[in-house]
């Protein structure tokens, strides 16, 4: 064989490579997907788990909760709890295993175009973001500022565009409105304008609900196809820890509820500030108050969909600081993950959080750690796992897009190890090694599974220093960048049909340019 012929039958195989990466695969042949199976990690054993239980169930039975609002003093102590003269609400074991038998089982939080939609059950794994970042991170100048509406919109466009984020929780406030009706408002708006994958939001007051509700009755195409399909959850802080009530955010709750919204049930302490400094029980006092909500939740609509977020976070205890970056971060995650599995809950918690205020090498091993773990323990609903700084400070486009890579990996470490007679590959030995090349590469076999095995980063760099340097050294950070203005450069998918455009803001006054 001539060296011209060498030279285009390596050509011709490169060339056969990248098409086969090019090809879109079937969901069910993709490396990765929403919804894998985990469970692999369980760093906590069965008897830790019934002690968390036990411990849960004896503080709501002695301490109880403050602050409830009247409505919800009605509904729980309706249901059969005791309000004390000190004015807490304990909650009898009874009862609490009774509200368990009741609770939804099997979650499911639709997307606006059902192939978003998100089975929330078992140990079936889904990245998305979250969280209320009031900076943007500016990669280029190395410095933050307030975010705005238009950050929060072009969050949404860019990822409608990730293939492994799954969901959009709102992860920043619009700084740039402040009147708290509007901003709530035009949080929806520029969520679902951006994106057809499930949303999720909060609001600052329970007079907004109904005017949301409205909108996305608007969006949905009528109030009987939004309760079909709600494609928008409440993210709803219910508790103060240390087992307190949030009032307002209480009665924003059952106002959720009663409109058919989904709710997140979200307790987060921090752990040597407003939980436990241990992680075990910084665990049970979240385990404690989800329950709470739980109890509450079905006091109002028995099997109303509810997701059971445990959400306790890290503390320096040398500083005060957050340390949501920490190994014992992705161990509180994954504990509550477990719990959750000794629940039968659909669950929810934070993971992927960077400290680094840049996206770094820090930020690298900070977002990789916790996202790995929780996946690993079966975290149904993995919140903030991608573009989060300086501990839920700032926001950045750029690091949530190379969060994309990262989770294709953390999803790829959730699906494990498949072990049959075909991936075992005992024939395919014998062939290449009796006679055969004596190489594996460009066998039908390593071509035919080149794409259901393998997770390929779309921005990190696998080439050697030579051709690295042959292109110019690309800049992981500058490359993100330029994928970023690729995104936004292009008009949003999910945005409205401009009938419903012009009727949504002839009754609100939306911030967004048409």
């Amino acid at each position: 064989m001539t060296a011209q012929t060498r030279s285009s039958s390596r050509s011709g195989g490169r060339s056969a490579r990248r098409a086969a990466r090019a090809a879109a695969l079937p969901d069910h042949l993709r490396p990765v997907r929403p919804g894998l199976e985990g469970g692999q990690y369980r760093p906590l054993g069965q008897q830790d788990m019934e002690r968390i239980h036990a411990a849960a169930l004896d503080a709501l039975e002695r301490i109880g909760l403050a602050d409830a609002p009247e409505s919800g003093v009605a509904h729980l102590t309706g249901a059969g709890c005791t309000l004390g003269e000190d004015g807490r609400i304990r909650f009898p074991r009874a009862l609490v295993e009774d509200m368990l038998a009741k609770a939804n089982r099997q979650v499911v939080l639709h997307g606006r175009e059902p192939r978003h939609d998100l089975i929330l059950s078992g140990t079936r794994v889904h990245y998305g973001t979250a969280g209320a970042a009031v900076h943007m991170v500016d990669v280029e100048g190395r410095e933050y500022r307030d975010s705005t509406l238009q950050d929060l919109h072009d969050a949404a466009r860019i990822t409608d565009r990730l293939d492994n984020i799954h969901f959009l929780q709102r992860p920043m406030v619009a700084r740039d409105i402040a009147d708290n009706r509007e901003m709530d408002l035009n949080t929806i708006y520029a969520c679902c304008a951006g994106t057809t994958k499930h949303v999720g939001t909060s609001f600052s007051h329970p007079d907004h609900v109904a005017d949301a509700l409205e909108m996305l009755h608007m969006i949905a195409g009528g109030e009987d196809k939004w309760r079909e399909r709600p494609f928008v959850s409440n993210s709803n802080c219910f508790v103060v820890p240390p087992m307190k009530f949030a009032t307002e955010s209480c009665e924003v709750m059952e106002r959720c509820i009663e409109g058919g919204m989904p709710v997140l049930l979200l307790s987060a302490g921090m752990a040597g500030a407003t939980a436990p400094s241990t992680i075990a029980g910084a665990i049970v006092q979240a385990v404690a108050e989800c329950l709470a909500g739980l109890v509450y939740v079905n006091a109002v609509s028995p099997g109303h969909p509810a997701v059971f977020g445990t959400w306790p976070f890290g503390l320096d205890l040398r500083t005060g600081a957050m340390t949501g970056g920490s190994g014992e971060q992705a161990l509180l995650t994954a504990g509550c993950a477990q719990m959750h599995h000794f629940y039968g809950l659909p669950g929810g918690a934070a993971a992927g959080i960077a400290d680094s205020k840049l996206p770094d090498m820090q930020a690298g091993w900070e977002q990789m750690c916790s996202n790995v773990m929780a996946g690993l323990a079966g975290l149904n609903m993995v919140y903030e796992a991608a573009g989060m700084h300086a501990s839920l400070l700032g926001f950045c486009h750029e690091s949530l897009i190379l969060g994309d890579d990262m989770i294709g990996q953390a999803l790829r470490c959730v699906r494990g190890i498949e072990v049959t007679d075909e991936t075992l590959a005992v024939d395919q030995i014998a062939e290449v090694c009796l006679g055969g090349a004596g190489h594996y590469l460009g066998t039908s076999q390593t071509l035919s599974r080149m794409q259901a095995d393998h997770v390929y980063p779309a921005l990190g760099d696998r080439s050697s220093p030579k051709e690295w340097a042959e292109k110019d050294k690309p800049d992981l950070v500058q490359r993100a960048v330029a994928r970023k203005e690729e995104i936004l450069a292009e008009r949003a998918a999910a945005r409205f049909d401009p009938a419903t455009d012009a009727t949504i803001r002839a009754r609100f006054r939306i911030h967004l340019p048409a």
